[in-house]
């Protein structure tokens, strides 16, 4: 028997285990509709677009979830080394030590027909912009290269941390990232 959902919102962390597990291509409709309990009727009464609503509406809720909880708290502050380590122990927790893939970058490198490019675009920049403007109001030089190395080296460290099944890699890659955030912060003061 279906289970009664009272909101789309509701549907969101279902559908984001299913593309994170499946991807966008191996989500079928029947798949969806029996992760998630609903028929395939209430699936189009709450996301008349079909899977590409879903797969927006999971990348939008996603996009939520990282301006409130890493973007926000990154600007929010006089530490930026003391953001950063928030900012990673964040990371570690949400992505599972590696272990839980990174959708917005699996959409990125599965979208052949770029139906979600603004909104991967769109997170990846906020990431590195955040990151960039945290690191020139802390003096640091060449602010916008440190971001995307901070940005490269998440994204990096969750690809081979599940290619190697070796969870203990993204803790020691997020350590290191630590460190080094921390020894250039010494060295601005």
């Amino acid at each position: 028997m279906p289970r009664i959902v009272a909101e789309r919102t509701d549907t969101l962390p279902t559908l984001a285990e299913i593309f994170r597990e499946y991807g966008y291509n191996g989500a079928s409709l029947s798949l969806i509709s029996k992760a998630t309990g609903l028929g395939k009727g209430s699936l189009y009464h709450f996301f008349p677009g079909g899977k590409a609503e879903m797969a927006t509406a999971v990348l939008e809720e996603i996009e939520a979830w990282f301006q409130t909880n890493i973007f926000t708290p990154l600007l929010d502050t006089s530490d930026p080394a003391c953001a950063i380590t928030e900012m990673l122990d964040t990371v570690m927790a949400y992505f599972q030590s590696g272990q839980r893939v990174c959708l917005v970058g699996s959409l990125a490198l599965n979208d052949p027909e770029d139906r979600f490019v603004s909104l991967v675009s769109r997170y990846f920049e906020g990431w590195i912009n955040t990151l960039t403007q945290l690191f020139e109001n802390a003096g640091y030089v060449d602010a916008s290269d440190l971001a995307e190395q901070v940005v490269v080296e998440i994204q990096g460290g969750i690809v081979l941390t599940r290619a190697l099944h070796n969870p203990a890699l993204f803790q020691r890659r997020m350590e290191k990232l630590k460190q080094r955030i921390i020894a250039l912060a010494e060295r601005q003061d």
